[in-house]
């Protein structure tokens, strides 16, 4: 079976691991930094464990932070967990992005940040979200911080700017099933040094040392995803996946989506190991983004679907981290596109608003784009490990579906 995602490993990533220098988070900080035209970066165990050190640091707590309705409710648990309060704004229904207009309706007195996510790869108007951000600091009287979401999107550039460098700082996941992975991880990006050195200043000092025991259990992740991921092997994956409760009772930790709550290691400073992973894989970025965008443009040019069904657009600058398409029938979908040996996923299955957990946030208002998108969205595998025979195969194997 052809996965929905696949990190795109080989055997360097295991000798970095075995063999990384005792610096090497230093240096993965220093050269994803570099790559992506920033003054620096701080390295954290997940982009979830950045942005809640970021509130930490600098002091923001009781405050109102902007952010979108559709997208990883890992951002919302942040939020909650410094003790600052989500404000929630719909998604537009082109690129899934938050709408401009809600978001400078939702800017009050109290607002203290607003978090642009580029969902997909799909790169928001940074230019107008820092006009609306200008316009509501110079009528408050006060900093409102822009941190940019780039765990979808890394190199994502609007008009030739790289959305990272708009704004204060940026936020990248560094996971299995992100665009480049340091096994677990996130990343925060910054255009001040003196914000950066606050930040990581404040990680070193609140971020506990992991134990010894955690380097073998990240190997051991590691070289479980060689075979789990493989092509002849995956059909058992999936099928555990979705007929059993194993996978889930392994992952239930680490992906919570309806809890506002931390992994147990949201608080520990990443591994060397991790880090030297981090750096190879950020060697393979460009080839990793060329062969996305290729991939999306001949889903673009050659897929004929239902009517009813909506492919997403081509967007000049955008890094396609999923090829996501809103359907009616979902469910029904996946299954006849699984009968034929792949994989379509479904994308972020819920609205954040519409989880129990986050109804006291909704301030009345329904986020009808979010829920139709949680409720619709499915991708098609659009990593850089796919042969072209395969990628023909899928867009075969979809148009074929009835």
């Amino acid at each position: 079976m052809i996965p929905r995602l696949k990190p795109y490993f080989n055997s360097s990533e295991i000798g970095a691991f075995l063999h990384h220098g005792r610096l090497a988070v230093t240096e993965f900080e220093k050269r994803f930094a570099e790559k992506f035209q920033c003054a620096d970066a701080v390295l954290f165990p997940y982009g979830r464990s950045a942005l809640w050190a970021f509130f930490r640091s600098q002091g923001i707590k009781g405050k109102h932070i902007v952010q979108p309705a559709y997208t990883c409710s890992v951002v919302a648990h942040a939020t909650v967990l410094s003790e600052n309060t989500p404000l929630f704004v719909d998604n537009n229904l082109h690129d899934y992005n938050m709408q401009l207009d809600g978001l400078e309706a939702a800017i009050s007195p109290d607002t203290y940040a607003v978090i642009p996510t580029h969902l997909f790869g799909y790169p928001m108007n940074v230019h107008a979200v820092q006009d609306i951000v200008k316009t509501a600091q110079e009528r408050y009287g006060h900093k409102i911080w822009i941190i940019q979401d780039c765990a979808h999107s890394f190199g994502a550039s609007f008009q030739g700017t790289m959305v990272v460098n708009e704004g204060d700082c940026a936020l990248f996941g560094l996971g299995i099933s992100k665009v480049i992975s340091s096994i677990f991880g996130g990343m925060m990006t910054f255009q001040d040094l003196r914000l950066a050195e606050q930040v990581r200043r404040y990680r070193d000092e609140h971020f506990r040392v992991p134990v010894w025991f955690k380097t073998i259990k990240r190997l051991a992740y590691l070289l479980a995803t060689y075979p789990a991921f493989n092509d002849g092997m995956y059909g058992l994956v999936y099928w555990m996946q979705e007929k059993t409760a194993v996978l889930n009772s392994l992952t239930r930790a680490y992906h919570l989506d309806e809890e506002i709550r931390f992994p147990p290691d949201a608080k520990e400073r990443s591994l060397s190991g991790e880090a030297a992973v981090g750096l190879v894989q950020l060697e393979k970025y460009d080839a990793i983004i060329q062969r996305r965008r290729e991939i999306a443009a001949r889903y673009h040019d050659q897929l004929k679907v239902p009517e009813d069904w909506v492919l997403p657009p081509l967007v000049d600058g955008a890094t396609y981290s999923h090829y996501a398409i809103r359907v009616l029938q979902r469910e029904e979908t996946i299954q006849k596109i699984a009968k034929k040996g792949i994989q379509a996923g479904r994308v972020i299955e819920y609205s954040i608003p519409h989880l129990a957990s986050y109804q006291p946030y909704t301030g009345g208002n329904k986020f009808p784009n979010a829920k139709l998108c949680s409720q619709s969205m499915l991708n098609l595998p659009i990593h850089p490990s796919l042969r072209d025979e395969q990628v023909e195969q899928i867009i075969t194997c979809v148009n074929t579906v009835e």
